[in-house]
C-alpha cells in the first residue's frame, strides 16, 4: 500500500515567514528518517527541516526564497510500497553517489594541509552542508559559494571535491594560506598541525550540536565585535541579607531566590538610564529597544545554552525566580525551544556558583553589552581610611561593544548598576 504524506515545517518558535536558502532533494530522491529535506535561515538561525520518516520525495512545494511558517507544506513523500516502486528513480543520481570515490585525488591537497578550523566554524554554511564537508575532507574556509549572498550549499562543496566549479576561486584563497594566512578572511598564520599522539596516548571527542553551534557564534562574536571589558565591584551586603531573610518567607512557595533575579531587576534599571546598552546595531543605525528582556548564560552537559526572560521589568523578583529555575531545568534537559532563547536585549552570564574575579564574557550578537559577574567575597571597605569593615563584595565585568558605547558611559553603566545593588530602593526613581 503507498501512503503520501505532506511534510511541513515543524515547531520553530517564534519565528513566521522565514526564507528557504536550500532544498538538498529533488523528486524522485529516496531519503531515510531526519535526512535533511530543505534548510532554513532566520535572523538569528540556520535550520534544517529533517524527514520525518523514510520514503520517496513525490513533489516539491517550495521553491528558493520561499518564505515558511510552522505548519507550511514543503513537500509530499511517498512511503510503503509506493517508496519501493520509485526506488528505481533515483538512478539518475548515481554519478553523484559515487563523486566521493573521485574525491581522494581533488582532495589530497586539502587532505594534506587539513581543515583550518576557525575558517571552517566562519564559513556560511547550513548543518547538513556542514556535515557534507567533514564526509568528503572539504576545508569550507576554502569554498567560495554561490548561494544567496555567498552562502555555500551543497553544490559548491561537491565541485570543490572534484576539482571543478567552485574550487578555482577557492584555490586563490588557498594561496596566502599556504603562504601563512587565512583565517576566515584575515591573514593570519595556518592553525598548527600537530600529531598529538607522538607525544602520549590521546582520545578524540567529536564536539556535541549545541557546541559547534555555541563555538560558531561566539567566534563570529569575538571577531566581528570590538570588545572592550571594565571591571568593578558592587557591596551587596544588605542585599544578601535581604535574600537570606526573603527565602525564608517564601520556604513553602518552593520558590528559591539566588542573587541573578536581584541582578535582572538592577539591569533593568541601569538598562532604562543608559538606553543605548539597550540596542542593537544595524549598519549605521542604532535600534533602541522599548522592552527589557534579559538573558542568562546556562551551562548544560551540552553546552552553553541563554535562555530569556521577557519583560523583567513586569515580573516580580519571586516570578522571575521561578521562571528562570523552569528555564534552567529545560536548557540541562535539552527540551528549549528557539523563542526560549530569542528576543534578548541584554545578557549576564555568572560564574558565582563556581568562583573567580573577573573574567571577559563575550557579547551576545546583536546585543551590545554583556554583564559577568563571579563568586562575592568578603572584603574589608573604608570610606575614610580610618575605619574599617568587611563587606560581601561581587566583581563585576562589563563587556561592551566599542563601535556603540565608549568607556565613559561603560564606567557610568557599571557604577550605578553597583549602587542599584546595593540598594534596591533605587529601581522605584
Amino acid at each position: 500500500m503507498s501512503n503520501t504524506i505532506d511534510i511541513q515545517v515543524p515547531d520553530i518558535g517564534d519565528f513566521s515567514d522565514v526564507p528557504v536558502i536550500e532544498i538538498y532533494v529533488k523528486v524522485g530522491d529516496t531519503v531515510k528518517a531526519e535526512d535533511p529535506l530543505v534548510s532554513l535561515e532566520s535572523d538569528k538561525a540556520t535550520m534544517d527541516v529533517p524527514a520525518p520518516q523514510g520514503g520517496v520525495v513525490q513533489a516539491i512545494h517550495v521553491k528558493l526564497g520561499d518564505k515558511v511558517s510552522e505548519g507550511s507544506v514543503i513537500l509530499a513523500l511517498a512511503s510503503g510500497d509506493a517508496s519501493a516502486a520509485a526506488a528505481p528513480a533515483p538512478s539518475s543520481a548515481t554519478p553523484t553517489a559515487t563523486a566521493p570515490t573521485a574525491a581522494p585525488a581533488a582532495t589530497a591537497a586539502p587532505a594534506a594541509g587539513g581543515i583550518d578550523e576557525a575558517g571552517f566554524a566562519l564559513a556560511y554554511a547550513g548543518p547538513a552542508v556542514r556535515k557534507l564537508a567533514r564526509e568528503l575532507g572539504v576545508d569550507l574556509g576554502q569554498v567560495k559559494g554561490s548561494g544567496n549572498h555567498g552562502r555555500i550549499v551543497r553544490e559548491d562543496v561537491k565541485a570543490f571535491a572534484e576539482g571543478g566549479g567552485a574550487a578555482a576561486p577557492a584555490n586563490k584563497a588557498s594561496a596566502p594560506a599556504a603562504a601563512g594566512g587565512g583565517v576566515g578572511g584575515i591573514d593570519l598564520l595556518p592553525w598548527p598541525k600537530v600529531d598529538f599522539a607522538k607525544f602520549g596516548p590521546v582520545e578524540r571527542k567529536e564536539l556535541g550540536r549545541i557546541k559547534k553551534i555555541s563555538a560558531a557564534n561566539l567566534h563570529r562574536n569575538w571577531v566581528v565585535i570590538p570588545h572592550v571589558t571594565t571591571h568593578d565591584e558592587a557591596d551587596i551586603t544588605e542585599l544578601e541579607q535581604f535574600r537570606v531573610r526573603m527565602n525564608k518567607e517564601l520556604e513553602k512557595s518552593g520558590v528559591k531566590l539566588s542573587m541573578l533575579p536581584f541582578m535582572m531587576k538592577a539591569a533593568v534599571a541601569t538598562l532604562k538610564k543608559f538606553p543605548e546598552f539597550n540596542a542593537s546595531l544595524e549598519g549605521d543605525s542604532l535600534v533602541l529597544k522599548n522592552y527589557w528582556h534579559i538573558g542568562f548564560a546556562a551551562d548544560t552537559p551540552n553546552g552553553l545554552m541563554v535562555p530569556v526572560i521577557r519583560d523583567v521589568d513586569r515580573k516580580t523578583v519571586p516570578e522571575i525566580a521561578k521562571e528562570m529555575g523552569e528555564l534552567a531545568g529545560l536548557a540541562r534537559e535539552g527540551k528549549l525551544k528557539p523563542d526560549q532563547m530569542q528576543g534578548g536585549t541584554f545578557t549576564i552570564s555568572s560564574l558565582g556558583g563556581i568562583g573567580g574575579i573577573y573574567f571577559t564574557p563575550i557579547i551576545n550578537a546583536p546585543e551590545v553589552a554583556i554583564m559577568g559577574v563571579c563568586k562575592s567575597y568578603w572584603k574589608q571597605h573604608s570610606s575614610d581610611g580610618k575605619t574599617w569593615a568587611s563587606r560581601l563584595t561581587l566583581p563585576l565585568s562589563l563587556s561592551w561593544d566599542h563601535r556603540v558605547i565608549d568607556g565613559a558611559a561603560a564606567a557610568r553603566f557599571n557604577v550605578h548598576f553597583a549602587n542599584v545593588l546595593a540598594d534596591l530602593r533605587r529601581t522605584l526613581f
